[in-house]
């Protein structure tokens, strides 16, 4: 590959990388997070532990193909989007149960932790673990096997950490997004509750839609095939 093409593969990469951010099983999972926080600096926080996340998971999935020579199949990349259906389920139900539990003034009260609490250590561990769910599932099987036909290790671990980067920036930004309604309403306890309310039950619901996908419909059509396989 020449120094051109190299260049605009890692531009490509960059570009990617920030249309990857915006993916709905990103947004929603991100969103339950961030619906929590009560400013925006610390909502673009979320989404940049997110994209450090992802960038790591990765990482660590393009040393197990490239250098390993590890192949995922079929089978492990509809297991892995199926763990994505169960933790956007997971996330959204905890925000509809956090929600339950709450009355209006002590909604109110949870939206003005001061941003050093030990909560915070939570706070900001999820989007990182977020991150690396996502990083193994969704797209990145495809990513990772445009990286075996790529040049060298090095041209392919670079295409990983300019995508990284453009994830990164991107959810940042979309994270800010997201973040403005929740700031908005800091204010007006009811409304808060709303915002996040929907944003549990958009989890919930894209996550219960990936878990059929995935764990009902493509799993068992594999299952069934290699059923029928052996049996011949």
């Amino acid at each position: 590959m020449t120094a051109v093409s190299i260049d605009s593969l890692l531009v490509l990469g960059f570009l990617l990388g920030l249309r990857h951010a915006t993916e709905a099983d990103h947004l929603a999972a991100i969103s339950t997070i961030v619906t929590e926080r009560r400013s925006l600096l610390s909502s673009s926080l979320v989404g940049a532990f997110w994209g450090v996340g992802h960038t790591l998971a990765l990482s660590l999935a393009g040393v197990g193909v490239l250098l390993l020579r590890y192949q995922l199949t079929d089978r492990m990349t509809h297991v892995l989007e199926l763990c994505v259906g169960i933790m956007l389920v997971l996330l959204g139900a905890n925000v509809l149960r956090t929600i339950v539990g709450e009355g209006a003034s002590h909604a109110h009260a949870h939206m003005a932790v001061p941003s050093h609490s030990r909560a915070d250590l939570w706070f900001f561990s999820r989007p990182l673990l977020v991150g690396m769910v996502h990083g193994l599932a969704g797209s990145a099987p495809l990513l990772l096997l445009a990286l075996t036909v790529m040049s060298s290790p090095l041209v392919a671990f670079s295409y990983i950490a300019v995508f990284g980067v453009g994830s990164l920036m991107g959810m940042t930004i979309m994270s800010l997004l997201v973040g403005v309604p929740a700031r908005l309403t800091v204010q007006f306890a009811r409304t808060n509750l709303i915002v996040r309310g929907l944003s549990g039950l958009f989890s919930v619901g894209l996550g219960l839609f990936i878990v059929y996908q995935n764990g009902v419909l493509n799993l068992s059509s594999i299952g069934a095939m290699q059923f029928l396989r052996a049996v011949k």
